[in-house]
């Protein structure tokens, strides 16, 4: 699965570069959206959607085995001492 997500990172990273429609002013999205503003909104969902996978399948577990489980330190670490 890393492989896959790393794949995925190298692709979003050389699909950024959108030198398709760097010239085209036309045809516009929806009547009034160009289509390069399109492009990267479809872009910022789809890089939003690997951090997602990214948190789920890739986040290292032991930083989640560092909080405390006490209550007492919960509380210390809150500053309701």
């Amino acid at each position: 699965m890393k492989w896959f997500l790393g794949f995925l990172i190298v692709l979003l990273v050389l699909l950024h570069q959108d030198f398709w429609n760097w010239a085209a002013a036309t045809p516009l999205a929806f009547g009034f959206l160009p289509l390069g503003l399109s492009y990267h909104i479809v872009y910022a969902l789809a890089c939003a959607g690997l951090m997602g996978l990214l948190v789920r399948f890739a986040w290292p577990t032991q930083l989640e085995s560092a909080a405390p489980e006490t209550p007492e330190a919960r509380r210390a670490e809150e500053g309701h001492e």
